[in-house]
């Protein structure tokens, strides 16, 4: 038996799935899997930069585990992910007890630097960031099973002025059609009943591979899984939400009737020092359009309080619109300063507690919007995804089409039956709380 190997994953869902893939190469060359770290012979950290905070976990994770060591039995600590690839050329100096880097598109080397490792090298490994993915992703599934993400690209082409991401990833790379479609029927198989599409920009899908966005005939391809049973869509930029796209989502039964449309603010100042391609104009009638053809959409988005420039009267602005759309899910970022990024050089800079006062104030109005919405469900009939049990009490937790897992609202609700992890219900509505729900199993 080969030396033990303990991953940490950090950062988002498609941090997730290059974790699963690299999880892949590591078992297949024969190496055990451990939870604990303590008792690794290597620890490997796929890591988040994307902002200061996640920066700031990776590198609390890395001194955390490096302490293994000198008291456990690590031999090696390799680093992989955004960190890696942002800042390659001085991890080794400026972290001494990181032995591998592994860059964004060097994850099928992950069992190479390994080994190298463990024969005492310090390795570096670190691919030109333009480099196409693999198309067959083998994965160790490491979600609970019954929902996984499946993702669809690399990269990004939008160059938003405050977002390192093209830097750390490069040019949108999609994967094919027929990739995408195998992974997914093996996922299906497995007993995957939620897909969840994620990339960086999910409605670019296929423009670079096929020179016209893609993504409603991959939509639909999936939809002929038997298996899966909801289709969830995240990441989708605005101004490509197109008729096609919300057409495909209306009349396909298994895409939920949800999506997540990252916005980041309303005012066509800010949009502009942002260098977003869409105005306040575009984004009012992008919504109206969603509501008009799918009244019982649900539609997440984003914002981020202060970016440079950002005033009291743009942030008024942003509180009457938030008012005006009625957000069924809205999340705040305050701007977070990246080096290496336009944003960076750009005057009008909010200070700290001035960004976190302006959050506040926004998420209290969106408060007041969901409590408001939330009253409007009781009495109704959802179909849910059974997620759990509470311990040592008869209620279940699960979700309904509403709600994504790990960033939404969650349904909790008595049953009669013994319910399974994976299972769909029917739930009446009792009550409201907040972002979550509570009601009964209905036959």
């Amino acid at each position: 038996m080969k030396e033990k190997v303990a991953f940490v994953s950090l950062g988002c869902d498609k941090n997730l799935v290059d974790s699963e893939v690299m999880l892949w190469h590591i078992t297949e060359a024969g190496y055990e899997i451990v939870q604990d770290e303590r008792e690794a012979d290597v620890l490997v950290i796929n890591t988040c930069a994307f902002i200061h905070d996640a920066k700031e976990e990776s590198i609390e994770n890395i001194i955390e585990l490096g302490s293994y060591k000198s008291s456990g039995k690590c031999k090696s600590l390799i680093i992989t992910g955004c960190l890696a690839q942002r800042y390659k050329d001085d991890i080794f100096k400026e972290l001494p007890e990181v032995d591998g880097v592994v860059g964004t598109t060097a994850y099928n080397e992950i069992v190479n630097v390994i080994e190298r490792t463990l024969n005492g090298e310090k390795v570096k490994c670190i691919n030109d960031i333009n480099k196409r993915e693999c198309e067959e992703n083998k994965r160790i599934i490491t979600t609970v099973g019954y929902y996984e993400f499946l993702k669809i690209a690399e990269g990004c082409y939008n160059r938003c002025t405050y977002c390192i991401i093209p830097k750390l990833r490069g040019s949108y790379r999609s994967r094919s059609m027929e990739s995408l479609i195998n992974e997914a029927k093996e996922l299906a198989e497995s007993g995957v009943k939620e897909l969840i599409l994620v990339a960086q920009d999910v409605t670019s899908y296929g423009v670079d591979l096929y020179d016209e966005y893609k993504l409603p005939e991959l939509l639909k391809e999936l939809c002929k899984i038997e298996e899966l049973k909801w289709i969830r869509l995240l990441y989708c930029y605005p101004e490509r939400i197109t008729d096609e796209l919300i057409e495909t989502i209306k009349i396909e039964d298994k895409i939920c009737k949800y999506i997540d449309m990252p916005l980041q603010h309303i005012s066509d100042d800010i949009l502009k020092r942002m260098g977003r391609k869409n105005t306040k104009e575009d984004i009012q009638k992008l919504i109206k359009n969603i509501r008009s053809k799918i009244p019982e959409m649900t539609i997440r988005t984003t914002f981020i309080v202060g970016f440079p420039g950002e005033t009291k009267e743009h942030v008024e602005e942003l509180k009457k619109f938030i008012n005006e759309a009625q957000f069924d899910r809205l999340g705040f970022f305050t701007y977070s300063e990246e080096e290496d990024t336009p944003a960076a050089k750009l005057d009008g800079g909010v200070l700290d507690k001035e960004k976190e006062r302006r959050k506040n104030y926004l998420m209290g109005v969106q408060e007041d919007i969901i409590e408001s919405k939330s009253k409007n469900f009781i009495s109704q009939v959802f179909e849910v995804i059974v997620e759990g049990k509470l311990p040592n009490e008869d209620i279940y937790i699960g979700r309904t089409y509403r709600d994504a897992p790990e960033v939404d609202g969650l349904i909790f609700f008595e049953s009669e039956n013994e319910l399974m992890a994976g299972e769909f219900v029917k739930v009446e509505i009792t009550e409201a709380r907040g972002y979550d729900l509570v009601g009964r199993q209905v036959l």
